[in-house]
């Protein structure tokens, strides 16, 4: 009896040892495209530097489109571009080429938010067809994220922005506000955790000559070196990286041994947005065609006057 019960008990931990594996592992999948969301609050720190350039070390251009001025409770499109070439190609954790993926985090100011479907016209949904645009977390909504997507077909990202009304938010004012943006392209040289990924170049581990070049059963390279005392250090380069150095090659310390294998990077900027009060454009039309009438009625009374000077002339 005694021996059914731990026999239950094992088979209950482990059970629920399988599950909590099993439900950890969904978590972390599901995580993989919003590393940042997990990992800081607000995305921009103090100095103005957005999170992604923690992991994605290289620096890349970015461009971002958007109104200079948008009226209340309107939807506009402001488009992300994320240029590279096209023909590039990154290596993944498992050592196999496949293009690059890009994703991109837009810091909206107070108040503006993802559009609603029902908002979003057919031209702006034909044009971010295929493309999940989430709010950083459900206390900031002003903050947008998306990725990772395929990057040969969305090199330029449309995100649809909803902006807000003062008279239904008392904390919004007519202004001039930032929007500001980053974007990456190909994977990151840090984790999350703080390793390093497969994505970097791999210097020698230390100082001597190379005796010895293989291939290791999984696709991973060798390399033997004798040092200078005659010991003899093995270091294991991942595959997929491409070596440029050869038996019998010098080394010293830190010495490169592969080629750079990234071809993605990080790129951030910003854009200023106006909230326009529609009073004001309403009075700064009326204002113009005052001036435009005023001026017309000095030209009219200017050629009447010069009639009478003429009429006068004749007598």
């Amino acid at each position: 009896m005694e021996l059914l019960k731990r026999l239950m008990k094992f088979i209950m931990i482990s059970f629920i040892f399988i599950i909590s594996s099993l439900t950890l592992s969904v978590k972390m999948s599901e995580a993989y495209p919003i590393y940042a969301q997990q990992a800081y609050t607000n995305p921009r720190a103090a100095n103005g530097r957005i999170a992604c350039a923690n992991c994605h070390l290289a620096e890349k251009p970015v461009q971002i489109e958007s109104p200079k001025a948008i009226l209340p409770n309107k939807v506009f499109e402001a488009a992300v571009k994320i240029p590279y070439a096209k023909d590039a190609k990154q290596v993944l954790s498992n050592g196999q080429l496949s293009g690059l993926n890009v994703g991109a985090v837009v810091i909206l100011p107070e108040g503006f938010k993802l559009a609603p479907k029902n908002l979003i016209s057919k031209e702006i949904q034909e044009k971010s067809k295929g493309v999940y645009i989430s709010p950083y977390s459900s206390t900031q909504d002003n903050i947008l994220v998306v990725g990772p997507i395929a990057g040969d077909k969305n090199q330029e990202i449309i995100f649809p922005i909803l902006s807000p009304d003062p008279a239904t938010n008392k904390k919004i004012n007519f202004l001039k506000y930032p929007i500001y943006v980053g974007a990456n392209r190909g994977r990151g040289q840090i984790y999350p955790t703080g390793e390093k990924s497969n994505n970097n170049i791999v210097t020698s581990s230390s100082e001597g000559q190379i005796a010895e070049i293989k291939t290791l059963e999984k696709g991973e390279t060798s390399i033997t070196i004798i040092g200078s005392t005659g010991t003899e250090i093995k270091q294991t380069i991942p595959k997929g990286l491409s070596l440029v150095v050869s038996q019998k090659d010098t080394i010293k310390l830190d010495q490169p041994l592969t080629k750079d294998p990234n071809v993605g990077g990080f790129g951030q900027t910003d854009v200023e947005i106006v909230l326009q009060d529609p009073s004001r454009v309403i009075g700064f039309i009326i204002f113009a065609f005052s001036v435009l009438f005023t001026q017309i009625f000095f030209v009219i009374k200017k050629k009447q006057f010069e009639k009478v000077q003429a009429a006068e002339l004749k007598f």
